[in-house]
């Protein structure tokens, strides 16, 4: 492995790149990256350098949200089969169809979402700043997507009405954390906390100590005087937190909270992407126009040192 990571920054060197791994990456992807986090603060990391080349470990719409955000630069995703499941199960057309019958509704999409859907957004939120984001809106109703569990968060928070597009919307890993999950880890650490994401069902937000988006989890464990945490989140936050906070003990709530499509990278994928320059990932001008006045509608509402 030392050679293969060796391999890794003498092309990212040639190739005046950075690496950027979102918080769920494998562990020895998340060590060779130059910035670790969400992936929309990994995006604006990438604003700032003189960087050449991105190479983004994570899924397609981030590599997408990227290259909106970097138009000059060659971004690169390693495996092009990296799709994230969720933003799949939105299209244009349900969001049409949702508008024909709430006109008077805005909508915004959960930066959890294809370039496509983007242009069809009003604003675009992340899950630390979705309740503010839609506060700050002007229609009493929003129309919501992908995610339905996201969706119940923000209207609990919130006095808008919101409305989830479409109705069933999930992202697969966090949606299967049930809460037996949560009360069996509970029953083996009873002294540590529940720190879970807003994407998990609304039953265990309800049991949750603090509800938080991964940069989230990462401040409030930071800062609690508790020493142990069970963590509801895809479990590759887990390696992110143990190495920042090495005083605190992290449990996964359940071992099978895996995103496979962020699995699909492996740095042998990354050494091949800095060697070939693939896959780079180009949105294409016109949707890229349209997707970036509804990015740009969430910065207008935070400045860079906000959570997002």
């Amino acid at each position: 492995m030392k050679n293969l990571i060796n391999e890794i920054l003498e092309l990212k060197k040639e190739r005046n790149a950075i690496i950027l791994a979102h918080n769920y990456q494998r562990p020895e992807i998340q060590d060779i990256a130059d910035f670790v986090g969400d992936s929309l603060g990994l995006s604006r990391e990438a604003i700032d350098t003189k960087a050449e080349v991105i190479v983004f470990c994570g899924v397609d719409f981030m590599a997408e949200t990227a290259s909106i955000l970097n138009p000059d630069k060659t971004v690169l995703i390693p495996d092009k089969s990296a799709i994230c499941p969720m933003a799949m199960m939105l299209k244009v057309g349900d969001i049409k169809v949702a508008k024909e019958k709430y006109p008077n509704a805005e909508t915004v999409l959960y930066i959890n979402s294809t370039a496509e859907t983007k242009t069809e957004a009003d604003c675009i939120c992340t899950s630390a700043n979705a309740p503010e984001t839609i506060n700050a809106m002007n229609s009493d109703t929003i129309l919501f997507g992908p995610d339905k569990n996201l969706a119940y968060f923000v209207e609990k928070r919130t006095k808008k009405r919101i409305i989830p597009v479409p109705e069933d919307g999930v992202c697969p890993t966090h949606h299967q954390l049930s809460k037996d999950d949560f009360l069996n880890s509970l029953k083996k650490y009873p002294n540590a906390e529940l720190v879970v994401h807003p994407e998990v069902i609304p039953e265990v937000q309800e049991m949750a100590t603090h509800i938080a988006s991964t940069e989230g989890m990462l401040e409030y464990c930071k800062k609690s005087n508790s020493k142990e945490f069970i963590i509801g989140t895809e479990n590759g936050i887990i390696h992110r937190l143990k190495r920042e906070i090495p005083g605190k003990k992290f449990y996964a709530a359940s071992e099978i909270a895996t995103c496979p499509a962020m699995k699909m990278i492996t740095l042998e994928k990354v050494r091949d992407s800095l060697k070939e320059l693939k896959y780079e990932v180009r949105v294409p001008e016109e949707i890229s126009m349209k997707a970036k006045e509804a990015i740009d509608c969430m910065l207008s509402h935070h400045s860079k040192n906000d959570p997002l």
